[in-house]
């Protein structure tokens, strides 16, 4: 078997809407096709064996045990890698249930999709589950523990934080979106100008002097002190001279910490003699020059978490330990503790597992024990000097014990430091008496605070820390999305989405649009090239300054990596017309079709789908859509809009030469085509089309009748509003039309325009794009032959794998084709020259139409030539 091709879906897609981590693999079984797994001998019995969990896949029987029976029955080997990658995934720690296996239009060759929660190891596991399965057809051994552990380690590496993921997921429990912004733990909550970002537990809330004087664990000291905060005394020591010092004037016990550290790291606790002191010292000095050291204070260590200046939880936190049973010793004790379900590798799970360290040894040697000592029963040995989760330590939540002036007194440190988040370390016997009776004091002041042992304590109740961050960055009323509008279609798409951002624009809101010409903020161009897919419509809603998004979503980025928006308010489909078919998977119109709904699926459930009433293809999505769905045509006539208007429903249609929006029998006429200076006058049938679908969306989204005329009437068609549309040049003696007419439908639209041009001669520039089906080429052709008396054939870019006298050669099949006998052509392979020859043989009254896939190279052609006319008179 071989992988052909492994891609992440990471938004809406074409096999759910709202399963968005999809992991898509296209898989050659080559040879197994020809053995479903009943003609493997033993099969079912390996695959049992080595993955007996599996049982627990009903399949399509619907019952415990289903995926087995197939397997006994017979099915093919991509359906059996896909239930491998899931269920090895699950065993990794990430249970993800959703799979799909279909094979494509070429016998053998099949799509794979499964369900990730972390993108990196849903890619291993689909070249794991291939490399499984073969193991198991030849029947050898194969390590499966290796890979579960390696999926393991790559979660870690790449998976978000418990504290981080705690705030996502509440996040995503408010249907607040989110993206992540690079590989770290910073995240974008919401879109554009109302996004919000946080790292960690640090948000853009948190003041940068507050964490500052959190991290400066003497200012911290200080500043407590000053507001009558009881704190441990000490002092801070760079060498044996301060240390010896500070211990005359507080006494042993005492603790030895690095200034600047975190999460214990080369902390010593409990020090009692002058050679461990200065061993401390040189541990902690590993991690800071300037290191604490403080009088050891007796009790228990207790973390406190204050929100917005609020306490929402505190915990007794205990380091990793064991206890005796008078026969096992201290490692066959850590081993047994370790088998503890609740304990896994890394975040896994509630607890970490306790691994053996420097610090334990530490630990143990002052006891005079080692590994291989056996405790006595009942006698607790703790194995961490510091009671972090992360080192295998565990929590007990005491939250509702605290007493109410311990409360007032954390949520006042919050204020004293300036943290919204903020984490206090209390030493203290308990905290169900004010720490001024029980001699319990403030060790540290904490940025950045972990949420785990609040969310899932060892004992006690578990606490939705992350809700109050929700509450503090979004309180009532604040809204975390903006409005997007998708278009989507064959033709048309980037016309529209230009259109719409500027009717956006003049509503008075900054707005920014992707298309295929580039990404464009408040009409500002910020990047250059066909931005159709879910990367730029990312960048838009990454912008802080966006108030309002127009995406133009094509088919390629859907296919690649699905949507990039999690649902939109409004959705467009101009048109779906024969184009790009041949290509990943999509053969057919239908096929076309179950790609652009994509985009109308993720249409908000209150919000429009606006379809071509005119277009067969819309009309079949709309039966599969949940959300408003409003229809456009250039006929008034039309079945489906007479049937609508009786219903009472909202349409827009061309009628009596007027752009109207039709609410059952009345009529809004909003603006007369000949005044809309994109349709050129009215001739161009398709453009008035384009401009129904942008009214009708702006009409439905609550722009006025008038504002909308407005924006029909100042959209002019020109090459920085519409480049490559429709773009007219005029010389002297003749015109020049540049427009990106790229298939049959494209082509058709430019021949019903072309046949209210009078022209003496017209002269069409054209080529082929050669990942376009031959008769999809050769259609273009003929048409081309119907509406230009000259033709130039010319061919360098764009060949994508044919050659310039295979596409050359199709394009005069079409012409021949059309039946046209006095229809002229030559071949002028590269395009500037065309376009120069064409403007040198044209004739007074001639109509010149490039039909250009390369339209910068075009435009700047034709200006140059323009420009040289204006300046001297001639060309």
């Amino acid at each position: 078997m071989k992988i052909l091709k492994v891609q992440a879906l990471r938004g809406p897609n074409i096999w759910s809407v709202q399963r968005k981590k999809l992991i898509q693999m296209r898989l050659d079984l080559e040879e197994m096709e020809q053995f479903p797994t009943n003609k493997i001998d033993g099969f079912r019995e390996r695959i049992e064996a080595l993955l007996p969990t599996l049982i627990d896949h009903r399949c399509s029987e619907g019952v415990r045990g289903g995926f087995f029976m197939r397997i006994e029955r017979g099915t093919w080997m991509g359906h059996v890698i896909e239930h491998i990658a899931l269920e090895i995934q699950t065993l990794a720690g990430m249970e993800t249930g959703f799979g799909r296996t279909r094979e494509t239009k070429t016998p053998g060759i099949y799509n794979v999709v499964f369900s990730y929660t972390e993108e990196n190891v849903g890619i291993f596991a689909a070249e794991s589950a291939v490399n499984i399965a073969e193991a198991l057809i030849a029947g050898t051994d194969y390590d499966l523990d290796a890979d579960i552990q390696r999926m393991r380690e790559i979660r870690e590496r790449v998976r978000l934080g418990p504290s981080t993921g705690s705030i996502v997921e509440e996040a995503v429990a408010r249907d607040i979106p989110w993206i992540r912004l690079g590989t770290n733990s910073l995240v974008q909550l919401g879109y554009g100008v109302n996004q919000m970002r946080f790292q960690a537990t640090i948000t853009q809330k948190t003041s940068n002097i507050a964490v500052d004087i959190a991290c400066n664990k003497e200012e911290t000291k200080r500043m407590l002190q000053l507001a009558s905060i009881p704190v441990a005394s000490g002092s801070i020591c760079v060498d044996d001279n301060d240390l010896e010092e500070t211990i005359n004037k507080i006494g042993y016990p005492i603790v030895i910490k690095p200034l600047d550290g975190n999460h214990g790291k080369g902390a010593s606790i409990n020090v009692n003699n002058i050679e461990d002191a200065k061993a401390g010292l040189v541990y902690a000095q590993k991690y800071s020059r300037r290191v604490i050291v403080e009088k050891f204070i007796t009790g228990f260590d207790f973390r406190v978490l204050v929100i917005d200046n609020k306490l929402v939880a505190a915990a007794k936190r205990v380091p990793a330990h064991v206890v005796g049973n008078g026969q096992d010793n201290l490692q066959q004790l850590i081993d047994e503790t370790n088998l503890d379900p609740r304990r896994g590798y890394g975040h896994e799970n509630v607890l970490t597992q306790i691994d053996v360290d420097r610090d334990t040894m530490d630990l143990l040697e002052k006891l005079n024990y080692t590994l291989e000592t056996v405790p006595k029963n009942g006698e607790i040995v703790y194995l961490k000097s510091t009671a972090n989760l992360s080192t295998g330590g565990t929590s007990v939540d005491v939250t509702d014990m605290m007493h109410p002036e311990n409360i007032f007194l954390a949520e006042r440190i919050s204020r004293v430091i300036g943290l919204d988040i903020c984490g206090v370390d209390i030493m203290a016997e308990n905290l169900t008496q004010p720490l001024k009776e029980n001699g319990g004091c403030i060790l540290e002041v904490n940025a950045a605070p972990g949420f785990r042992m609040h969310l899932a304590p060892s004992e006690g109740l578990p606490r939705n820390v992350a809700a109050p961050v929700i509450d503090m960055l979004y309180p009532p009323g604040k809204p975390s999305r903006i409005p997007i509008i998708a278009v989507t279609g064959t033709n048309g798409k980037t016309t529209t989405t230009r259109l719409l951002a500027h009717m956006v624009k003049n509503n008075g809101y900054k707005v920014g649009f992707t298309t295929s010409d580039g990404i464009y903020i408040q009409n500002h161009m910020m990047e250059k090239g066909d931005t159709t897919g879910p990367i730029s419509a990312e960048y838009i809603l990454k912008d802080p300054t966006v108030e309002f998004a127009v995406l133009e979503t094509a088919r390629g980025g859907i296919l690649r990596s699905g949507l990039g928006f999690s649902r939109c308010d409004i959705a467009i489909v101009t048109n779906i017309q024969e184009d790009h078919l041949g290509l990943s998977d999509i053969h057919t119109l239908d096929d076309l079709a179950r790609v652009k709904s994509t985009v109308v699926k993720s249409v908000k459930k209150d919000g429009w789908a606006i379809l071509n009433a005119e277009d067969e293809q819309c009309v079949k999505i709309a039966s599969e859509l949940h959300c408003n769905i409003a229809w456009f045509s250039m006929d008034e006539e039309n079945e489906l809009i007479k049937k609508c208007s009786k219903e009472g429903k909202t349409v827009a249609v061309y009628e009596n030469g007027f752009i109207t929006i039709k609410k059952g029998e009345w009529k809004i006429r909003v603006e007369r085509a000949t005044h809309v200076p994109l349709t050129l006058g009215g001739k161009a049938k398709f453009m008035i089309a384009n401009a129904l679908a942008a009214t009708l969306a702006g009409y439905l989204y609550g722009f006025k009748t008038e504002d909308i005329s407005i924006s029909l009437q100042t959209f002019i068609p020109s090459v920085a509003q519409t480049p490559g549309r429709m773009n007219i040049f005029e010389f002297k003696r003749f015109k020049v039309l540049i427009d990106f007419a790229h298939n049959p439908s494209g082509y058709k639209g430019v021949e019903d325009y072309l046949s209210s041009v009078e022209a003496n001669k017209k002269i069409g520039i054209i080529a082929g794009v050669g990942d376009r089906r031959d008769e999809d080429i050769r259609e273009c052709a003929k048409i081309a032959a119907r509406m230009f008396d000259h033709i130039i054939i010319r061919q360098e870019k764009h060949l994508r794998g044919r050659s310039e006298e295979e596409i050359i050669n199709l394009i005069m099949e079409g012409i021949s084709e059309s039946g046209r006998t006095n229809i002229t052509y030559e071949i002028i392979n590269k395009e500037t020259d065309a376009i120069k020859h064409a403007m040198n043989i044209a004739e007074e009254g001639t109509f010149i139409t490039a039909l250009s896939d390369v339209i910068t190279n075009a435009i700047e052609i034709v200006q140059e030539y323009l420009d040289k006319e204006n300046e001297d008179g001639n060309v």
